[in-house]
């Protein structure tokens, strides 16, 4: 959000402007996802991590919009300006970015992408050198020097101006990686399955990885164009995938979103299973094999409230975090727990990875089958799922939700009637110009009736 002065109409920057729940996003060549800002972005990133004698490593790596072209080109420039060097390694997974800057022992990775968002948004993620994202304290003081206007102050000589590498290598290290988190005492030799790629940033490493698995593999939605990216595909889109299961009478089918860290699974039948689905029978798994960390699952308030009861049911705990992925690994690094993620698909097995990674949720799935010797179908059913209702409606603003009268008036009423079955929660994104209205309740008509209710008052008051 921004404001202006009166006086001279220059644009004063407010604290907050850049960094949302998941690093900086927008539209592509409009601020604050413009070549400038991604260039000033480079040269924060390669003061502050640089350390004495020696200049920063910076990883830069993306998913397949056109606008990507761009914004590398200008974390380049902005990174070898203040003396960092840059290594490229193309179309690659956030994931896999987070695994590539720990491994190479850089200093940061940078990844743009703007996840399952159109292919008109772009982002930028930035990891440390130990792979996880980074703090909201550091987000604040990147953003701090990008507008305090002493970047120019701080440039060095030409001679201590950085260098770019382009890596061509690192989707083979990332296949290795990922493979070694599937059980050596398990096999995939000639199961079917079918990977929706969403015409992103997986759309070679994972069909890559399956293949070396021994998997009967089909793949859809991996040819992108530059403006596909999540295009009625992927981890949103399941259709395609749906209908491509049945006609291949495939096992399962797994679909990513734009940048790898999500996965939505369908099973033998078509029908979609929600990432809430996935972690109870992954953290059931783990359970039975004495591996369920803190006897604790993570989730966030968007957990469906079948969720909650079927961790009471299996005999494991279950904390609900804020919103976002990077609450969930706090948390999880809080209190000691090794799975967790949200209904969206992000899924994330700290035993494995530091981050959210599609492909390793999709390992960790298709274990638990094999070790259960069970369809897909049936292991849902370890998750009975609540009716839910959710609505993402645009806003012009994002007022606390608190200050608008008629809407918390609607909300409580709304509470009252619907008393202990059901729960309403409404926020905005973190990412978008969105305020996302969820009811639970004991039927789909119930649901959809105080849902519907809800959201026109939020399009008449904030839209």
């Amino acid at each position: 959000m921004c404001r202006y002065s009166k006086n001279s109409r220059q644009r004063v920057h407010k604290m907050g402007e850049l960094f949302g729940t998941d690093g900086i996003r927008g539209v592509a060549n409009r601020h604050p996802m413009s070549a400038e800002i991604a260039f000033k972005v480079g040269q924060t990133i390669a003061h502050l991590f640089r350390r004495n004698g020696h200049r920063a490593k910076v990883v830069i790596g993306k998913d397949t919009r056109i606008s990507g072209y761009m914004l590398e080109s200008s974390l380049e420039a902005g990174i070898t300006s203040m003396g960092g060097d840059a290594y490229l390694v193309g179309v690659m997974p956030t994931p896999g970015i987070s695994y590539i800057t720990h491994s190479m022992r850089a200093d940061a990775g940078i990844v743009i992408s703007a996840s399952h968002n159109p292919y008109q948004d772009n982002g930028l993620k930035i990891f440390g050198a130990d792979g996880f994202k980074l703090t909201d304290a550091r987000e604040a003081q990147i953003e701090q020097m990008i507008f305090g206007g002493k970047l120019n102050e701080l440039l060095p000589e030409a001679r201590s101006m950085g260098k770019a590498t382009r890596i061509d290598d690192v989707n083979g290290r990332y296949i290795v990686f990922l493979k070694n988190t599937f059980p050596r005492d398990l096999s995939m030799e000639g199961m079917k399955i079918v990977l929706d790629t969403a015409n992103g940033a997986t759309y070679r490493v994972a069909p890559d990885t399956f293949v070396e698995l021994g998997v009967d593999l089909q793949v859809i939605h991996n040819k992108p164009d530059g403006i596909n990216i999540n295009h009625q595909c992927g981890s949103q889109h399941t259709q395609g995938l749906r209908e491509k299961v049945l006609e291949s009478g495939a096992a399962l089918g797994l679909a990513f979103d734009g940048d790898g860290d999500r996965l939505i699974a369908v099973d033998e039948k078509g029908r979609e299973i929600t990432g809430d689905q996935m972690l109870v029978i992954c953290a059931h798994a783990m359970k039975r094999e004495g591996r369920l960390a803190s006897n604790l699952l993570v989730t966030t308030v968007m957990s469906n409230l079948g969720l909650k009861l079927a961790c009471k049911k299996y005999g494991f705990d279950h904390y609900a975090s804020q919103v976002g992925d990077r609450y969930v690994l706090e948390d999880m690094l809080r209190m000691g727990a090794t799975i967790g993620g949200e209904d969206s698909g992000h899924m994330i097995f700290l035993d494995h990875h530091k981050t959210g990674d599609g492909i390793i949720a999709a390992m960790q799935l298709v274990a638990a089958m094999l070790k259960e010797n069970k369809p897909l179908s049936e292991l849902a059913r370890l998750m009975d799922v609540f009716p839910q209702e959710l609505i993402n409606v645009e806003v012009k603003n994002k007022p606390d939700i608190e200050d608008v009268p008629r809407l918390i008036d609607a909300i409580r009423q709304a509470e009252k009637e619907l008393g202990e079955e059901g729960r309403i929660l409404v926020r905005y994104s973190g990412t978008q110009n969105i305020c996302r209205v969820m009811v639970e309740g004991p039927t789909d008509t119930v649901t959809g009736k105080y849902a519907r209710g809800i959201a026109d008052i939020v399009k008449e008051e904030l839209g």
